[in-house]
């Protein structure tokens, strides 16, 4: 425990809970950087990696796998430097990336970081520093000194500059750790080696010092003894000489081998830390060189440190990581305590701002105070630890202070102290801002507050405020004074940061003034800040709210700017607030309005009402987008002129149909000139929406012929409507644009045909090509031909087919050859049209009126002519075919026509014409149903044959659905193929073709039929492979009858192909035979016994055969059907081991261990497979042939001895077990074997030899068994050390109730090396259990290495109180431990340790309750409780507890210890127990030390009391809350007068001191009445007084009053006197004129250049300069009160 050390010692953690091993934390393995990370190397499985522990986030713990000689942590960044051989490299683990790299020239000793960016490299010879920035490759700093060689370098430090470094190693000497240090100078370039085990550098600040002192400080152990040393490096000019300082350093007299390991110092203390191997640390004060406190933090080998918070963070060889840094609340007690240096005390307190030394400087002030040392005084005050004499009590004792002649006065000197040092408070930022301002030095203020040296407050900044607006901001929002900030912003004209500080500190001002007062100085930062105020949400104003404002002021374009902002969501809510802005900018601004319109902002205003101010501004466009009534609409409509006439039509989309054509009628009636063009633009536009016709009737009703004829031009293109455009027709015949008539009935398809062509034909147009377009558009040439013919227009036939479409040439002839046309004009009309014509077409038109031949001599001239259009030689084969002329040659020959159509033209006429069309144009399908319809098979099955297209056999033989199958013809067609086609076939593809044409069709039989005529009898296909293979495959799966056959007919087939097949379809026997026959002796015997499955019949072929592979098949058969000997004997005889492995399996199984040692010693002879000897040593174990065993043991083998012996072992086989596993050295399963054999003292030797846990754990249980303890304790504590097994062997021992034993187990195993943490802890556990006499012992000595929660788990349900509190306390469970004594207090209290422990928990509730505790079991010591518990508890609540239970007297010295916190309730109640006890003295310095109660009721209690100095108290308590008459009536009432006249000069009223003095008077006491004029000097009225005094004749006792008064009227007249003679002489010395003062050589300056003067900064040594005083300054005599409190001496001595 450390609660009485002034260290702080923490464990962080433990590196093994981390997963780190043990082995792996030593000085090689483990680097400590800085308190950011760790660093370890460990090596796992073969396998390398490195283990980075944050120390900040253990759960960030990581490992990669890194194989180097060491690795370093940046001591701030995730960059780690790797060392392999002389390779150094530089990684960022975040960034995934390389940062530098460098290659050595030596081998690299000891390295470390500097800084975040900078490695010493300490190699060899020498030492470097390598940058990890730049390119730059590492520098030499210095070479190493001749006693650094043979050392091991464990530390290298260098100071802030850079300009000094300290190398340190170890050797071994004369039985001790010799340290060698080297030195070195970078300025001088020099070394100096010092013997030394550890340095550092550090900065201290001497007294009187402008800048830190550099020291050094080293360490050794040297023969003589241990020193520590500290000097100063590079002095400084000007700071005072530091000496050399040297102190012994301690070490314990069993410390012999230790040494100072590392040193680090603590900056804000002044400090070093010197840590020693063993894990002794030492804290020196620097500058003193002396030590502060020595103690053993570690119990472990310390092999690394670093620097933490001020102190210093190590690891120990346990894995332990601990810091150490200075307890602030207990050092300096300790010091004082320990040390008795009460200077030491003092220094560090004050530079460290540490508690403990309080007392020390209060004295030490007061000392200063009354010694007049007021400078002195007033650093001290400035310089007090955590400022306690900075308070408004020393502030007012230095400024009343007189300055030294040429000296800064105190409270200057205080205040420069501070800024020099620090920070102002907020009373002293107040006290010196005043004279600063006063002086106009606001300079400094600024200078100040940048520096933040003034403590920032309301007050400071309304004391700034009048001066400069901007600084008193600065200081408002420092207070955060939110009010005056924004105050402070708006007078700045800094409005948009007014909304932002409102949002940030949650400030809600009152906006609307604020924004009236924005918008009078500036109307568009007003905007600007109202728009900010509106957008937060919810919005800090109302829209209307800022609209008035604005309004108010006249401010229309800022009105406007805010509601375009503030109404751009376009809410239903805001309808008044756009037809605001509209009506706004309509009557004042329109084209903003305009604009506003325009964009559409807006959709909730009045639109009526704004529409009607938009009419009457001009706005006709707007006012129309507004207007929804139809007279509004065609009142403004009219007005084209001033219209945008693009809009205009795009307007009347909106409008609906009947309103649309309203508006038009009343444009064409107000100004038909001027609104035409519009309206035929609108009525275009619209066509379809308002309808043709309708917008025809209006042109019509208005006999507006050119705008009808205009609509209907710019609509006839795009409309559908036939009737508009037969009108437009009409209407460009009538008006002779026939033009365009022929463009509308070209190009129109909307038009209806025949009603045109009617029309066409009655209008007898001079030009028929208006109705030659319709009717070849329409298809109704032949009408068209009619017509022309008829009315003698034939010129106009030959234009149209020549001219306008020859493709209709076949309808022209038809139409022709209707109305009987004389042959010549048709056929000059068709020689003389371009050949751009169908002539099927023309074909096909004559054929149909059966005029064919009068194309005969055409075509000719055509085919002579070379054409390639089949269309005319299909003409010219009809035109022979029917003629009979020599068709047959013009078919076979001609290959221009189309056969299918040809074919299909001659079926009827003659099949044989057809057939020939057919084949040359190989129409299959319409040949194939030729031939089988009219009986053509031969014809066909040389046709099919030829054409060798298994598509079309398929057709023909199986049919498909447009020529279904008739079985008929299919068979009528295979006879034709059979017998005589096939035959006369001499191409082998034409064959093939046909073999697989009939496979495809499924004709088995046929097939077979088809091969037989091909193979059997003699053919050029007879011997083919292919087809004999085929022939038996079909036979096969058709009729196996006859394979047998064709196996002994045919030879030339692949015979295990055909066998196999034969297998796979049940043909056994005809398989056989075929292997039979090629001998195929292996196939032969595997079809008997895998198909026949004649075992019998194999061993007889085998007999017949007498091959060894035969009889390897045979042997595998037989092994199949478990005839195991048999099987064995067919090996023997093929000499075959190579089934070795089903063998053993099979016999194994079996059980016929005999003949598999046949088989086995067979096969050793042929293969050396482990298996085979493993298999055979197991076989001999069986038989109980251990001789053998021995023998194949003794000579060379290769057996798998332990897993023979593992089997062995399982199977019982003990003894054989025994001597395999002897001969493998297996000594763990050789002792679990000679367990089973009952031999256990060899069990344990063999153990022993093992080292296994298993091993142990069987031998351990067997000897527990059997009770040899003895040899079970040997077991077990090989046991115990593992963590995993403690348990299990624990729950061993205690089923067996070997309690005793068990304990006695662990006990010893306590002492070994390797004990851990689950020994101790289950040991205390049994303890609790079965011997608690001992756990408090064990407890005790083991505290540190047991698992507390676990054992206090185990002490909870033991009932052992004691022992589970002094757990809770070692756990830091403070509440726990408390509320354990306070439930079992009969064992468990002692109040010593119950107030250790209640003061550190963590649950206020717990001290109550301990109160409560205390008062019903120790009341008696309740007092020295409450004064432990005194910094934490409410003393409110403890006063109420104690109330209620009527137990205040018991708490009385803890209620005068408490009033120290001025609290209410502790004051009230001991003021009533003061009443109670009647200790009026106690009552009065508590009322006058302690203000804070109900000062008002304790006065109205106590003027009641019968006790005189109670009721006087009561007037006290009356004149401090200042109702002086209340007072004055009880002191009069109990006589007191003096107490009367001192409360009448305290309440400086007039009026209550001449009352009193006429009390006195009428009351006849003329002694009090002189004494209270003495008293009241000041108050009372010389007139009143002489009154009284002449009055009730009383002259002789205010005659010391009247000459006192005289004297101090004359004093003043004279200084009048001489003032206005000094000021005559100055104003006629002074040239410069009157009011002009003079120079005083700066007596009066306030302030000198660098802030602060040489005089009092309030107040001023001399008397005033005008006679009278100032307000600031204070008067000695003022009220007739001295400065020490007594009443001047004037009255002649009264």
């Amino acid at each position: 425990m450390t609660d009485h050390l002034p260290i702080k010692l923490q464990e962080h953690l433990t590196l093994t809970e981390l997963g780190v091993d043990v082995t792996d934390i030593s000085f090689n393995t483990l680097t400590l950087q800085s308190d950011r990370f760790i660093c370890v190397r460990e090596k796992k499985s073969q396998r390398e990696q490195v283990c980075i522990v944050d120390l900040k986030d253990t759960s960030k713990t990581f490992r990669r796998p890194i194989t180097a000689d060491s690795a370093i942590m940046n001591p701030e960044n995730h960059i780690v430097a790797l060392k392999a051989g002389r390779n150094l490299q530089v990684f960022n683990l975040e960034m995934k990336a390389k940062v530098k790299s460098c290659l050595m020239t030596e081998d690299v000793q000891f390295w470390r970081w500097l800084t975040a960016f900078d490695i010493a490299l300490v190699t060899e010879n020498s030492v470097y520093h390598w940058s990890i920035e730049g390119t730059d490759s590492p520098v030499k700093q210095f070479d190493r000194h001749a006693n650094l060689k043979g050392t091991q370098i464990i530390s290298y430090c260098a100071n802030a500059k850079m300009n000094w470094m300290a190398l340190i190693g170890i050797s071994a000497s004369q039985g001790r750790v010799v340290g060698s240090m080297q030195l070195f100078n970078k300025d001088r370039g020099a070394s100096q080696p010092i013997e030394a085990h550890a340095a550092e550098f550090s900065e201290i600040m001497l007294e009187g010092a402008s800048q830190p002192t550099q020291v050094f400080s080293f360490a050794s152990r040297t023969a003589a003894g241990a020193k520590l040393h500290v000097v100063e490096i590079d002095h400084v000019d000007g700071n005072p000489a530091f000496p050399k300082r040297s102190s012994d350093l301690f070490f314990p007299p069993e410390a012999v081998s230790d040494f100072p390991f590392s040193m680090q110092a603590g900056p804000k203390y002044e400090i070093v830390y010197v840590i020693t191997k063993l894990g002794f640390i030492h804290m020196y004060d620097i500058e003193a060189g002396v030590c502060i406190f020595t103690h053993r933090i570690s119990g472990d080998t310390v092999f690394v440190t670093t620097k933490h918070e001020n102190g210093i963070l190590f690891v120990n060889k346990k894995g332990q990581v601990l810091s150490v840094t200075v307890d602030e609340d207990k050092v300096i007690p300790h010091i004082l305590q320990n040390t008795g240096n009460v200077e030491l005390a003092f220094r560090m307190a004050s530079h460290a701002n540490l508690p403990g030394a309080d007392q020390l400087y209060v004295q030490r002030f007061q000392q200063l105070m009354q010694q007049a040392k007021y400078n002195d005084a007033a650093k001290m005050a400035a310089s007090s630890p955590r400022g306690m004499l900075r308070t408004e009590n020393t502030i007012n004792q230095l400024k009343h202070l007189q300055s030294q002649p040429g000296q800064l006065s105190p409270i200057l000197q205080y205040f420069a102290t501070i800024l020099e040092k620090g920070e102002l408070n907020r009373y002293e930022s107040i006290e010196l801002a005043r004279p600063v301002l006063a002086s106009n030095r606001k300079t400094l203020l600024e200078k100040w507050l940048k520096e933040d040296k003034l403590e920032c407050s309301e007050e400071l900044g309304d004391i700034v405020q009048p001066h400069d607006a901007t600084l008193a901001l600065s200081i408002y929002l420092r207070a955060n004074v939110p009010a005056k900030v924004v105050l402070c912003f708006a007078q700045t004209g800094q409005y948009d940061n007014i909304v932002r500080y409102c949002r940030k500190v949650s400030y809600i001002p009152d906006w609307v003034p604020l924004l009236m007062q924005v918008a009078r100085s500036d109307g568009d930062k007003a905007c600007e800040f109202a728009l900010s105020l509106i957008k937060e949400d919810p919005p800090l104003v109302a829209t209307d709210q800022v609209v008035g404002v604005f309004t108010s002021l006249n401010l229309v374009q800022q009105t406007t700017r805010f509601l375009l902002e503030a109404l751009k969501d376009n809410n239903e809510s805001d309808a008044q607030m756009q037809t605001k802005l509209l009506e706004m900018n309509l009557l004042n601004a329109p084209q903003v309005a305009d604009a506003i319109l325009g964009n559409n902002m807006f959709t909730h205003f009045d639109r009526p009402y704004v529409a009607q101010l938009a009419e009457k501004a001009g706005l006709y466009q707007r006012a129309l987008e507004l207007y929804g009534n139809l007279d509004d609409i065609k009142r403004v409509a009219v007005h084209t002129e001033v219209l945008n006439a693009d809009w205009l039509i795009n307007y009347f989309g909106n409008l609906s149909v009947d309103d649309s054509l309203a508006v038009l009628r009343q444009m064409l009636d107000h100004n038909m000139a001027q609104n035409l063009q519009i309206v035929v633009q609108i009525a275009t536009k619209y066509s379809d929406l308002l309808g043709a016709q309708k917008i025809i009737d209006i042109f019509e009703e208005y006999r507006c012929n050119e705008g009808l004829y205009y609509y209907l031009g710019s609509v006839v293109n795009v409309t559908e409507d036939p009737a508009v455009v037969f009108k437009y027709i009409q209407s460009a015949v009538t008006t002779g644009q026939l033009k365009e008539v022929e463009r509308i009935v070209r190009d129109n398809n909307h038009y209806d045909a025949e009603k045109v062509k009617n029309y066409l034909k009655e209008a007898s147009l001079p030009d028929q090509l208006p109705l030659i377009i319709v009717c070849d558009r329409h298809d109704f040439v032949h009408d068209l031909i009619l017509y022309l013919y008829s009315n003698a227009m034939t010129k106009y036939i030959e234009v149209y087919v020549q001219q306008v479409n020859s493709a209709r040439l076949p309808q022209v002839v038809g139409a022709l050859l209707d109305v009987d046309c004389e042959e010549h004009v048709v056929k000059s009309l068709i020689s003389s049209t371009p050949a751009q014509f169908s002539v099927d077409d023309l074909v096909a038109e004559v054929e149909k009126r059966n005029r064919l031949k009068v194309l005969h001599r055409w075509l000719e001239a055509k085919s002579s002519e070379g054409s390639q259009d089949p269309g005319i030689y299909n003409a010219l084969a009809k035109i022979y075919i029917d003629s009979n002329y020599d068709p047959e040659r013009f078919l076979s020959t001609n290959k221009l026509y189309d056969p299918r159509a040809i074919g299909a033209y001659s079926e009827k006429r003659d099949p044989n014409l057809a057939y020939i069309a057919y084949s040359q144009g190989q129409c299959d399908d319409e040949l194939l149903r030729l031939t089988s319809e009219n009986g053509m098979f031969k014809p066909q099955a040389r046709y099919l044959i030829k054409r060798r297209d298994l598509g079309l056999w398929s057709k023909a033989l199986v049919g498909d659905d447009q020529l279904p199958l008739n079985q008929s013809h299919r068979r009528q067609l295979i006879d034709q193929v059979v017998s005589y086609s096939l035959p006369e076939a001499d191409d082998p593809e034409e064959v093939s073709v046909c073999v697989k044409a009939f496979m495809a069709a499924n004709l088995p039989s046929e097939l077979i039929e088809l091969l037989e005529r091909i193979i059997i009898e003699p053919t050029p296909f007879s011997n083919n492979n292919n087809l004999q293979n085929l022939l038996i495959l079909t036979a096969v799966k058709v009729d196996p009858s006859r394979v047998a056959d064709y196996i002994d007919r045919l030879g030339n087939f692949d015979a295990p192909d055909i066998a196999e097949i034969c297998l796979n379809n049940g043909l056994h026997e005809e398989a056989f035979n075929i292997y039979k026959r090629f001998e195929v002796n292996t196939s032969a015997i595997g079809v008997l016994i895998d198909h026949v499955g004649s075992l019998d019949r194999a061993y007889e072929y085998a007999e017949r055969c007498d091959q060894p592979d035969v009889w390897s098949c045979l042997g595998k058969a037989q092994l199949n059907g478990l005839r195991i000997k048999e099987a064995i004997d067919s090996y023997l005889r093929a000499d075959d081991p190579t089934n070795y492995a089903e063998v053993i399996e099979v016999a194994t199984h079996a059980g016929k261990f005999d003949d598999l040692v046949r088989f086995l010693t067979m096969a050793r002879m042929k293969v050396r497979e482990p298996m085979i000897e493993s298999e055979l040593l197991f076989a001999y174990a069986k038989t109980e042939r251990l001789s053998d065993v021995e023998d194949l043991l003794r000579g060379p083998n290769i057996a798998q001895v332990q897993k023979v012996g593992d089997r062995c072992y399982d199977e019982g086989l003990f003894e054989a077990a025994r001597l395999l596993f002897q001969s493998v050295s297996n000594w763990a399963r050789l002792a679990s074997t000679l367990v089973r054999l009952g031999d256990y003292q060899s069990a344990v030797d063999c153990g022993r030899k093992a080292n296994s846990t298993a091993v142990w754990k069987d031998v351990n249980s067997a000897c527990i068994a059997e009770k040899e303890f003895r040899l079970a304790q040997i077991c077990g504590l090989h046991l115990i050390v593992h963590a995993e097994e403690l348990e299990p062997l624990i729950r061993l021992y205690e089923t067996n109730g070997h309690i005793d034993e068990l304990c006695a187990l662990i006990e010893n195993g306590l002492s070994l090396e390797r004990a851990h943490m689950g020994m101790f802890t289950e040991l205390a556990i049994l303890y609790c259990k079965y011997r608690p006499e001992q756990i408090m012992d064990h407890l005790k000595l083991y505290w540190s290495r047991v698992n507390i929660p676990k054992v206090i788990r185990a002490c909870e349900n033991a009932h052992l109180w004691p022992e589970l509190v002094f757990l809770y306390v070692h756990y830091d469970e403070f509440d726990n431990a408390a509320q354990t004594i306070i439930s079992h207090s009969a064992d468990a209290w002692e109040h010593a340790s119950f107030k250790d422990i209640i003061v550190k928990v963590s649950n206020v509730e717990l001290y109550y309750r301990a109160l409560r505790f205390y008062i019903k079991e120790q009341p008696l010591l309740l007092n020295d409780l409450l004064n432990a518990m005194m910094p934490r508890i409410d003393h409110t609540r403890v006063v109420g507890m104690f109330l209620k239970s009527d137990n205040i007297p018991l708490i009385s010295k803890y209620l005068v210890a408490a009033q120290a916190s001025n609290n209410k309730a502790v004051n009230e109640a001991y003021n009533d127990l003061l009443i109670e006890e009647e200790d009026y003295v106690g009552l009065r310095n508590s009322i006058d030390n302690h203000d804070n109660f109900d000062a008002i009721g304790l006065a109205q209690r106590l003027e009641k009391h019968e006790l005189l100095e109670f009721r006087r108290i009561a007037a006290h308590l009356y004149n401090q809350a200042k109702r002086w008459r209340q007072s004055l009536t009880l002191s009069k009432k109990d006589k007191l007068y003096k107490d009367a006249m001192s409360t009448a000069r305290l309440s400086e009223n007039t009026e209550i001191a001449e009352d009193l003095l006429r009390y006195f008077v009428e009351s006849g006491n003329p002694s009090c009445f002189s004494a209270c004029l003495f008293t009241c000097y000041d108050l009372v009225r010389s007139d009143v007084v002489m009154e009284l005094a002449w009055r009730h004749g009383l002259t002789n006792e205010a005659m010391p009053y009247f000459i006192n008064l005289v004297r101090e009227y004359q004093s003043k007249v004279d200084t009048l006197t001489t003032e206005l003679s000094d000021l005559k002489t100055k104003v006629e010395r002074n040239s410069g004129g009157p009011g002009v003062p003079t120079p005083n050589n700066g007596q009066n300056q306030l302030l000198g250049p660098a802030g602060f003067g040489g005089r009092l900064m309030i107040g001023h040594s001399g008397s005033p300069a005008s006679g009278a005083t100032p307000s600031n300054a204070f008067v000695p005599n003022q009220g007739g009160i001295a400065p020490n409190g007594n009443p001047p001496p004037p009255f002649g001595g009264f």
